[in-house]
């Protein structure tokens, strides 16, 4: 299914669209907020984006540099090509320290390999702790946001699910009640793990370290329980210097959440006395997104979610409905690098309105990459007869100023004066939830001429 059959499904509970749009504008409303509360909001902005690009411009150099001080550090780095690579890496570190339970806190670039079933396929137990990607796991579901991956479901849902796998009592969704038992239930998982698996979220050339960003300190209770830690990173995650941190973490947590900065902000530089650390450094398509001039930018990502939370299609359809492990409008950019077929509704799933480039700490020009790739898809892509035919009427009509004109009075005439049948029909989507505004007698242009004339 493409991403408006799967929107359609998530739309026929009306009342839980409603919910899910709301809670997401809240979010919204708390990184206004937030950025409003900082100087220099705007100069901070910049100098991420600058940053940024300096980074994907030198990116060779800075990722050797990376490894050069992590491998100073004791560290133990490891390069995957793509997924597959990634997860054996994993695979093959597992089997050294004879795991057969691990914990792993939130990692978009695990979710994207499909490490989970990879790993649970070897027999091997896979637990994840962020709350949010603990409640999807138990739902067999992939996550729906990157950072509110569970924004899907309600707290009595969350609460059905909890009676059925961890044994609760039914609660009417208490959210105290319910965080208390997945507390209880986590700390177990905790306490017998082999391994603990983290992402990373910036990764320092100039250190060789990286730092992981989490609100429920679940990254570190993992890390430091576990005998062997291993980081998963894709290679856009490198930062020049630790002074740079400063700038992301300002940025990341108020535009994620509406927070000044996230409740834990670990720094990994070297393993515990020990212990071992790991880094699997993956590309998985990125150097070939590197290379599209027009979409290299759509890197610069910092995964804060903000594009998601306030783009009125993402709200109102669902991440699910993407079909793509990030979802949104950044997803709807990186999806079709990936999969050109598959992902081709995606760039069409937006309505240009650009607000998710406004809010993106990094200055991503996201709706004018979602219009470039409407533009390859289009030339690439076999489109539907009856798309192009109306597209290339429409096109022949805009282009002859006196068959628009003609075109502009037949319409008004017909939505003034004809049966409300004829206007209210299967040939118009957008007039099955809505009616159209009230047609005036002139047109601009007509009005315009009228004015000028009297005056």
């Amino acid at each position: 299914m493409n991403h408006a059959k799967r929107a359609t499904e998530f739309n026929k509970d009306e009342a839980k669209v409603n919910w899910h749009d709301k809670a997401l504008w809240y979010v919204r409303e708390k990184r206004d907020k937030s950025a409003h509360n900082v100087q220099g909001w705007e100069y901070l902005r910049q100098l991420g984006s600058e940053i940024k690009a300096n980074v994907l411009s030198n990116l060779d150099e800075y990722l050797i540099q990376f490894e050069s001080n992590a491998k100073k550090n004791g560290v133990h780095v490891h390069w995957a090509a793509n997924a597959q690579e990634h997860n054996e890496i994993i695979q093959s570190i597992l089997e050294k320290h004879n795991a057969k339970k691990v914990v792993k806190s939130k990692s978009m670039l695990t979710e994207e390999c499909h490490l989970n079933p990879f790993l649970e396929d070897k027999g091997i137990e896979v637990i994840d702790t962020d709350l949010g990607e603990r409640i999807v796991q138990l739902a067999e579901e992939p996550p729906s946001h990157i950072v509110l991956p569970a924004i899907h479901k309600t707290k009595e849902e969350v609460d059905v699910l909890f009676q059925e796998h961890l044994g609760t009592k039914p609660s009417q969704g208490n959210p105290e009640y319910l965080v208390s038992e997945a507390r209880k239930h986590l700390r177990d998982k905790f306490l017998n793990a082999d391994v603990a698996i983290t992402g990373v979220n910036f990764a320092v050339a100039e250190t060789g370290g990286f730092v992981v960003c989490t609100n429920e300190g679940n990254a570190d209770m993992g890390v430091h329980l576990a005998k062997a830690h291993i980081a998963c990173m894709g290679i856009e995650k490198i930062i020049p210097e630790e002074k740079h941190l400063g700038v992301f973490l300002r940025l990341l947590a108020r535009s994620a959440t509406g927070q000044p900065i996230t409740t834990y902000s670990s720094h990994f530089n070297q393993a515990e006395e020990g212990k071992e650390l790991h880094i699997v450094i993956v590309d998985n398509g990125r150097t070939e997104q590197l290379s599209r001039e027009d979409f290299r930018a759509s890197l610069h990502c910092i995964r804060c979610g903000a594009c998601m939370n306030t783009c009125p299609i993402y709200r109102r359809s669902g991440g699910h409905s993407y079909d793509y492990t990030i979802p949104g409008p950044i997803g709807s950019i990186l999806s079709p690098g990936k999969d050109l077929k598959k992902h081709s509704s995606l760039p069409f799933a937006s309505t240009l309105c650009g607000s998710c480039s406004n809010v993106c700490p990094v200055k991503i020009n996201i709706h004018e990459q979602l219009y470039k790739w409407r533009q390859v898809i289009v030339k690439e892509e076999k489109q539907p007869i009856v798309k192009k035919s109306i597209l290339k009427t429409a096109g022949m009509v805009l282009s002859k100023p006196k068959l628009y004109k003609i075109a502009g009075k037949s319409a008004r005439f017909a939505l003034k004066h004809a049966p409300k049948f004829m206007i209210y029909n299967k040939l118009n989507a957008w007039g099955k939830a809505r009616d159209l505004p009230e047609v005036k007698g002139d047109s601009f242009d007509e009005w315009y001429k009228k004015r000028k004339k009297n005056e």
